[in-house]
């Protein structure tokens, strides 16, 4: 059975740094596509940032470009990041992230993907 975890949320002023953390448990796989994804209150879920299973594709939404940065644990290969640098009010929201099997390019396509953690908050301060 899948299973994703985020953990690493929490209050965090803005212009400050917060690394959230994606285990990863279950795949038969070694390697799958990741997805970070993100709802604030009374909006839509959108899409953050998508990484391939080689990790040699990103993709990130324009709200979060350069601020940012999805990568991998590359020693236990399943522990995701999503590291958030100056982030702003606006990026309050519960953050998900999501998985699908290593040919799975739902997120690149702004899909959603099979399996989901249950969020972690995200709250940034003025």
């Amino acid at each position: 059975q899948v299973k994703l975890v985020e953990s690493g949320g929490g209050l965090v002023h803005a212009g400050g740094s917060l690394r959230l953390s994606c285990a990863v448990s279950g795949f038969t796989l070694d390697h799958y596509t990741i997805g970070w994804f993100r709802q604030a209150p009374g909006k839509e879920r959108e899409r953050v940032s998508c990484i391939s299973s080689s990790g040699g594709s990103i993709l990130y939404a324009d709200s979060v470009q350069g601020r940012f940065t999805i990568s991998r644990d590359d020693a236990k290969n399943t522990v995701y990041y999503l590291q958030m640098n100056s982030p702003k009010p606006e990026d309050t929201a519960v953050y998900y992230c999501a998985a699908g099997d290593r040919y799975d390019t739902r997120c690149f396509e702004g899909r959603d993907m099979d399996y989901w953690g249950k969020g972690t908050l995200v709250t940034v301060s003025s």
